[in-house]
Parts: structure tokens; C-alpha cells; sequence
């Protein structure tokens, strides 16, 4: 099983003012004449980790990530006072993405995404498909509504009851028919004695839901009033918009990648967005490589989902492309421009 590469550190960082009074926070790290890959993380809200430049070769590949707006080290931060959301959207992000690549210096780039990340990733490819030399895509997620009503309006709460309660427990008893228009309204609360504790709750669900077995560290790192406000204003912000895209457009519109090099990585037992959006991803975009990890949840951590995801860089990094068709079972495997202008946000 393939385990992460060494730790290493940036070798330039930067600060790219990308308009509407937003700055993202940018790095490189690896080699800087290597093959070109940015990193888009999840949530949305949920900013760059070390962790994740160690996904690819560093003597290879030429790593970018960057936190998204309104996060991480990003400014201004959404979880300050009066902060607005106004012009955070996922056409904000596609153009940001479009900013960072002319600014380094990039002319196409292989496009990493999970959760979140992949329904960004998506986004993007569908939006700049001439700027994409492959896709690597995990815990696929598009934002329709039968995924938010999963996670979020009670799907999860079967396999999580203990940890549901918790989640509910903000939300008024009388309100709690629509749970993200609910935390919508909490979370926009300018006092702290109200958003924050449903900030964290918020945060505290996903975090539990993230791996196959618990790891309690999740819920402590989730659980951090700075992060998990940011976190869950975006989120919730960016939910009750659907995304700001049509009912199923990233499945409907993946006709569009079908000449990009693709691999998609599921665990079959992810919580937070199931199984059934990877497949029928698969089913609209066939030429892209399905690796189903039967004993994995939703964690890019996780050892045979991590596998799969380094195997897949490793491969792009040698030239060599999947194989599309059928899907994968890693239990049995011996080695284990969219027509769309950018609406502003209410």
C-alpha cells in the first residue's frame, strides 16, 4: 500500500489579490520545472494542509495549493465580524483557479480534487477544458439536492443517531424541517453566543462522519471556533445555493471531459457523499477510471483510498493514462467553458 510521500515545505508562498476585496493564500512546493498539479481542497471552507503536498512526487511534480476564499490563511477570513459572502461563489473560485494558473506561469495543469474539491474540479474542467492535462477526483460531490438531503436533512442520521442529536440540537425544535435554511439562519447571527456553537456543530457532524472508524482528533481539530465558523458559513452558503449551477449540471456536463485522462477514487462507505454520485458520474463519463474502495469511508487518508489517489498521481507522472470501462473493485485487484455567466450571490 502506497503511503505518502516525505514532508516538505514550500518553496515559494504568496498572497494573489484576485478582486472584490479577496486575497487567497498560494504555495509551491516540489519541483519547480515539474509537471504542473494544483490542489483544490474541501468543504468548501475547509483550507490547505501539509499534509496534502505529499500526495505527488515532489521530484516530479510542480505542486500548487491554495485556500479557497474566505479561508485558511485567505482574507478576509469568513469568520469575522459582518464578514460577506456576497462574492464567494463557485464562479468566484473558477476564475480565482484562472488567476493563480496565468499568475504562476502555467499554461495547463493536472486538476486534483475530493469532496468538495471535486465538485470544484468538475466545475472547473467542464468551465477550462484546454487547461487540463488530467483529472484525479475522490468522495465525488456534486451538490444535488438528493446529497444535501442525505447528509444534511437526515439520510446519515440512520448509520450516525448519537452524533445527529448532537447535530440537531441548535436548531429551535419548530425549525428543524429544513436544517440548512435552520443553520442558515444561526450562522448569519452577528452573535457569537449563537453562531458559534452552531458553527460547531456543523463542523462536529462532518468531522464525524469523515472515516470509516472514528478518530476523535477529527472532531477536536472540527471543533475550533475560528475554523469552524468559516467552515460552515461557507458551506451552509454555498449549499443553500446549490451551487450555483442547474440540478445534476457536473453529471449532465461531463461529456465535456471525456478527452482528459481521469481516474475517480470512492470508498464505498463514505457517509458524507455516497457511493451513488461516483457511479453515476461513471455512467455519464465512462472513459474516466473508477477505483471503488470497499473498506474505506470518505478520508483521502484512509490506506486503500490513499493508495489509489498516489497510484494515480504516479501513473499521470510517468505519462501513463487509466483505462476507462468497467469499474475497479479494489477488493480484488492484486495491486492494491460551461454556458453560464457567474450570478451574483444573494
Amino acid at each position: 500500500m502506497r503511503e505518502l510521500y516525505p514532508e516538505i515545505e514550500p518553496l515559494e508562498t504568496g498572497m494573489l489579490d484576485v478582486g472584490d476585496g479577496h486575497h487567497i493564500y498560494w504555495e509551491v512546493s516540489g519541483n519547480r520545472t515539474g509537471k504542473p498539479v494544483v490542489f483544490l481542497h474541501g468543504g468548501p471552507g475547509g483550507a490547505t494542509k501539509p499534509a496534502q503536498r505529499r500526495l505527488f512526487d515532489p521530484e516530479k511534480y510542480r505542486i500548487v495549493l491554495f485556500d479557497q476564499r474566505g479561508c485558511g490563511l485567505s482574507i478576509p477570513h469568513a469568520s469575522e465580524p459582518g464578514a460577506s459572502l456576497a462574492t464567494n461563489t463557485t464562479w468566484h473560485l473558477i476564475a480565482d483557479i484562472e488567476r493563480l494558473r496565468a499568475h504562476l506561469g502555467i499554461d495547463r495543469w493536472q486538476v486534483f480534487g475530493g469532496s468538495w474539491g471535486s465538485a470544484l474540479g468538475l466545475a472547473y474542467a467542464e468551465t477550462h477544458p484546454e487547461r487540463v492535462t488530467e483529472l484525479v477526483l475522490r468522495g465525488i460531490f456534486t451538490l444535488r439536492r438528493a446529497e444535501l438531503d442525505w447528509f444534511y436533512e437526515g439520510g446519515a442520521a440512520a448509520l450516525l443517531p448519537d452524533r445527529w442529536r448532537e447535530f440537531v440540537e441548535p436548531v429551535p425544535f419548530g425549525e428543524r424541517s429544513h436544517l440548512v435554511e435552520a443553520y442558515g439562519r444561526l450562522l448569519s447571527d452577528p452573535d457569537p453566543a449563537v453562531h458559534q456553537p452552531a458553527a460547531i456543530a456543523w463542523a462536529r457532524w462532518e468531522a464525524a462522519a469523515i472515516t470509516l472508524l472514528p478518530q476523535p482528533e477529527n472532531l477536536e481539530a472540527y471543533g475550533s471556533p475560528e475554523f469552524a465558523t468559516a467552515f460552515a458559513r461557507i458551506e451552509n452558503h454555498y449549499f443553500r445555493h446549490g451551487g450555483w449551477w442547474e440540478e445534476g449540471q457536473l453529471i449532465r456536463d461531463a461529456v465535456r471531459l471525456r478527452d482528459i485522462p481521469a481516474v475517480i477514487v470512492q470508498g464505498r462507505y463514505d457517509l458524507c457523499t455516497p457511493m451513488m454520485t461516483a457511479w453515476d458520474l461513471h455512467v455519464a463519463w465512462p472513459e474516466a477510471e473508477l477505483r471503488i474502495i470497499d473498506d474505506a469511508g470518505h478520508a483521502f487518508d484512509e490506506p486503500g483510498i490513499l493508495d489509489a489517489l498516489i497510484e494515480a498521481t504516479d501513473r499521470f507522472a510517468a505519462g501513463i493514462e487509466p483505462e476507462g470501462g468497467e469499474p475497479d473493485d479494489s477488493s480484488e485487484l492484486d495491486d492494491p467553458d460551461i454556458e453560464t455567466g457567474r450570478p451574483e450571490a444573494e
